[in-house]
């Protein structure tokens, strides 16, 4: 007799229904109790396989998490008195936002970037606009997450250069680009090259940094934006480590060896309100990609068992309505992705359903985490929730419900050949996550109940001069007119050239930026060669 197959995202019941449910469709008991224990609980020790309880044995008692804060806009100059901001006030790490142009891989000039230009995030069209973004920030010394995908290996060798600059070699540079295109196909939209020539671009940045950049994360594996378009906590874990298996899969077909890159994995997830939930899902995620790594993939050193995860609050559980209700939104979720284990944080600012962060709003989510850090109780022992009946219980439907996900993914042929079914997926509970609101089955506060009228506004809202967009057009200019043409034609051709063959890409993609191409130039000379993804579905 077949199983019945287990629910991923929450059932629409109407709020009257006794019954409660998490998103993902998992009915939450009135009681726990230790019959709900699972038999098999797979905990381990916290740095030992599988790592339910973490990848590190002190955990925080070691060492904090990294705490960043997503910050870019306008110029580079702007964003760079933003990070120094940040630094200034604690800040561990930054979290570099790039412009809607930069992620598409286009520069400021190209006729479809009139308006965008540093509207959600930093505009960087070159090597002097990298240079001036950190200006004064020494690069061994800080660690840079960049929310860059499509164009991701671009970014890094201007960074990797700017390195160089002020005698910082490649390495001694830490961070993390997200590099995780397949989340585009999905959730987001911010594709350039079809998925074969992206695939080869992803492992090409894979091997040059295992030879260059050898303490750099190569690839940030993302579910925060499956969150953001609308899955559930047992589709984040699912269809996160489907990625991660693609790009495993995409780089052993390259010729890669297993142990010589996937230490240097990173994964992103979204944190959410349901405290419990989210930490269950944390611990689970980071069993089901131990036993992934070691039993599919037959990855042998420690460090490619284990998942490593940044985390951000989640942006789509802001209101716009009585706006600092999300000051607590954001303690919550931080507070859950500590408890789970996370190796960085970033907070949102409770404005940002309005704007980017206001200055303020950025020093009050810093705060928030620092407050968890050095308040909460969090960080005084390792795994708090662990052995908690409620706790291993979600833990284990989570694995157990994601797992499903993973066959049928399996099934279709893995993640590149999956797009369409996992976008039907996200968008089903997409819209039972919008019925449940209207209905009232899940309570919003201040959006569907306890609702004010007067609600608090937020006077001091971030604005991006639309006069940035003309200084950024006006340097762009200056730059292109200040180097030899010829030798920039010469070296974007040269790149075409390798596009055409097999040889890794990076290294005529540094010489072209290190000669003055712009990033624009540099994605369109690729384009030439390996076309634009089209979407089918």
């Amino acid at each position: 007799m077949a199983t019945e197959e287990r629910l991923t995202v929450a059932p629409i019941v109407g709020p009257d229904d006794p019954r409660r449910f998490t998103d993902s469709g998992i009915e939450v008991k009135p009681l726990y109790t230790e019959e709900d224990i699972p038999e098999d609980l797979r905990l381990g020790e916290p740095g030992a396989f599988p790592y339910t309880r973490g990848v590190h044995r002190e955990m925080y008692r070691k060492q904090p998490w990294t705490m960043r804060q997503y910050a870019g806009y306008a110029s580079a100059k702007e964003s760079n008195e933003r990070y120094r901001y940040l630094l200034a006030h604690g800040s561990t790490g930054l979290s570099m936002a790039f412009d809607l142009p930069t992620q598409l891989g286009l520069d400021s000039d190209n006729p479809r970037c009139v308006g965008e230009v540093g509207r959600t995030g930093v505009a960087i069209d070159t090597i002097d606009d990298m240079r001036t973004a950190f200006d004064a920030i020494p690069l061994d010394q800080v660690s840079t997450s960049m929310t860059i995908n499509a164009p991701a290996a671009v970014l890094l060798l201007l960074y990797e250069l700017v390195g160089e600059e002020q005698g910082v070699a490649g390495d001694q540079l830490r961070g993390t680009t997200q590099n995780d295109v397949l989340k585009e196909y999905i959730a987001r939209g911010n594709y350039i090259y079809p998925p074969v020539p992206t695939m080869r671009l992803t492992t090409d940045l894979f091997a040059y940094c295992r030879d260059n950049v050898p303490k750099w994360n190569t690839c940030s594996i993302s579910g925060y934006h499956f969150r953001e378009k609308g899955c559930s906590a047992v589709q984040e874990v699912a269809f996160t480590l489907c990625s991660g298996i693609a790009y495993v899969q995409a780089a052993i077909d390259a010729g890669l060896a297993v142990d010589d890159f996937a230490p240097r994995l990173a994964f992103f997830f979204n944190g959410h309100n349901n405290v419990f939930q989210e930490v269950a899902k944390f611990r689970a995620a980071r069993r089901m990609w131990a036993t992934i790594m070691r039993e599919r993939f037959g990855a042998t050193d420690e460090r490619s068992q284990r998942l490593r995860f940044h985390t951000q609050t989640g942006g789509v559980t802001l209101t716009a309505q009585q706006p600092e209700n999300n000051i607590v939104r954001v303690a919550l979720q931080g507070f859950a992705a500590v408890c789970g284990g996370t190796q960085s944080l970033h907070t949102n600012g409770f404005d940002e359903a309005l704007a980017l962060p206001s200055e303020r709003a950025a020093k009050i989510a810093l705060r928030t985490q620092q407050v968890i850090a050095h308040e909460s109780g969090a960080t005084d022992t390792v795994d708090p929730f662990a052995g908690s009946y409620y706790v291993e219980a979600l833990t284990d439907e989570v694995e157990a419900r994601a797992s499903e996900l993973i066959a049928k993914v399996d099934e279709l042929g893995g993640s590149v050949n999956a797009i369409e079914f996992i976008t039907g997926e996200i968008d089903e509970s997409a819209w039972g996550y919008q019925e449940r609101y209207r209905i009232e089955q899940d309570v919003v506060v201040g959006v569907n109940r306890y609702v004010d009228e007067k609600d608090i506004e937020v006077p001091d809202l971030l604005r991006v001069d639309p006069e940035s967009e003309r200084a950024q057009l006006e340097r762009l200019k200056a730059f292109k007119a200040d180097r030899d043409q010829e030798l920039v034609d010469r070296r974007l051709e040269e790149l075409r050239e390798v596009a055409r063959g097999s040889d890794n890409l990076l290294p005529a993609i540094k010489e072209a930026l290190r000669d003055r191409a712009s990033m624009g130039e540099v994605c369109g000379a690729m384009q030439d060669v390996f076309g634009a993804y089209a979407p089918t579905f």
